[in-house]
């Protein structure tokens, strides 16, 4: 009884989590929004404008910023998804132990809509990262091969 009592705290504490995590997926997903126009504006007239400028450190340092945050993206959101996947899960299996299964059933709801969010944050993240990385690969092979000839 002892160690129940004195882990309430832990319990109450993840469960403060819950709401953080939601907010932070919600916001991963916008983010992730933001970067996709971003990458096709780079894409259409960023890169352009970056080789025009002939800079390699430069280009090399916004390539490091710019697929730092991508990868940033592509891995905190799911892992916030499954954070906010769990939380919700010990009460409504302990509401479901005391014959309430519809909180079971709102628990799960929250669940897997937290999970569809870090996913969805996180393919983006990935694959504007990846489109990102081949892009200033070209590039950067481009602006030697000039500097080379």
């Amino acid at each position: 009884m002892h160690d129940i009592v004195s882990l309430a705290w832990l319990h109450q504490a993840v469960t403060w989590l819950l709401a953080p995590a939601l907010l932070a997926l919600v916001a991963a997903c916008a983010i992730a929004l933001a970067e996709a126009g971003l990458a096709v504006g780079e894409r259409l007239w960023g890169l352009q404008r970056l080789a025009a400028s002939g800079d390699l450190p430069l280009i090399q340092r916004i390539a490091r910023h710019r697929l730092e945050r991508a990868d940033l993206l592509a891995r905190i959101p799911p892992m916030l998804g499954l954070m906010a996947t769990i939380i919700p899960l010990g009460p409504g299996l302990a509401a479901l132990g005391q014959g309430n299964p519809g909180e079971l059933a709102s628990a799960v709801t929250v669940a897997f809509d937290a999970t569809v969010l870090g996913l969805v944050a996180g393919i983006g993240g990935l694959v504007v990262g990846k489109l990102r990385r081949r892009w200033y690969e070209e590039l950067l092979e481009t602006l030697e091969l000039e500097d080379d000839a």
